[in-house]
């Protein structure tokens, strides 16, 4: 749970497993026997189908959170899509206490906006609506990228474990470059994150392990190093050519 402090290390349980059936094919499980994670954040990166949605997911389970994203205290159930890899890792935790954390997955944000609305219409007579939390405005009220915004503007207080799936799903690049600076102040109040993206923006965060999922596995790399930044590279030095390449 989050309350055990920071996420030091993840370690796969291979015993008992079909290894042909998914999850347990993906590459990562296959040629690794667990990740370290930085104390600050950790970045999966890769193509799609690699794994990194669903290693974060499991992660995200095993720290006690609901599958469909939210806090710690969210229990609702829409759809039941998640793997049973977070049965088969292992984590091991720091002893400071946290006092926050949350799951944002892109493709469910809509449920957990739902949510918030469907408890906060029969509210406890001594607490304030949940919907406070997230700037007092309702999420599904506003476009995607002013109501993630609005979570980590609002919601993330501090002193928190944070496992975000695709947050510049919902975001311009100028609000990617304005969750580095958001992210730095919350790092700053002993936060951690793990995040699965393809931003070559998020993950210029100094200080930070960079996981490469891909058919070979998973591997530690430099900024420079991932297929992220190198496909971006090559299109913007010249993005004329490539594009007439593309379409030849």
């Amino acid at each position: 749970m989050i309350s055990k402090g920071n996420l030091l290390n993840i370690y796969f349980n291979k015993t008992d497993i079909n290894k042909n059936a998914y999850p347990f094919f993906l590459p990562f499980f296959r040629h690794a026997d667990g990740l370290k994670i930085h104390p600050k954040v950790t970045f999966f990166v890769g193509e799609n189908g690699t794994g990194k949605s669903t290693l974060l997911e499991a992660i995200a389970i095993a720290s006690g959170f609901n599958p469909e994203g939210g806090s710690i205290n969210f229990n609702f159930n829409t759809r039941a899509s998640h793997s049973v890899l977070h049965q088969h890792i292992r984590t091991s935790r720091g002893i400071n206490r946290r006092t926050d954390g949350y799951f944002l997955r892109s493709e469910s944000f809509f449920n957990v906006s739902t949510e918030i609305e469907n408890l906060d219409a029969e509210p406890f007579p001594k607490a304030p609506p949940i919907i406070n939390s997230y700037g007092g405005n309702s999420l599904h009220e506003q476009s995607h990228g002013e109501a993630f915004w609005s979570v980590f503007l609002n919601r993330f207080s501090g002193n928190g474990f944070y496992i975000l799936d695709e947050p510049e799903a919902a975001l311009s690049p100028s609000r990617q470059m304005a969750m580095l600076l958001r992210m730095h102040e919350l790092i700053a109040d002993n936060s951690q994150f793990i995040i699965a993206t393809h931003s070559p923006i998020l993950i210029t965060y100094p200080d930070a392990l960079i996981y490469e999922f891909s058919e070979e596995g998973v591997q530690l790399r430099t900024y420079d190093q991932t297929g992220l930044f190198q496909t971006y590279n090559d299109f913007f030095r010249d993005p004329s050519y490539m594009v007439n390449r593309l379409l030849r």
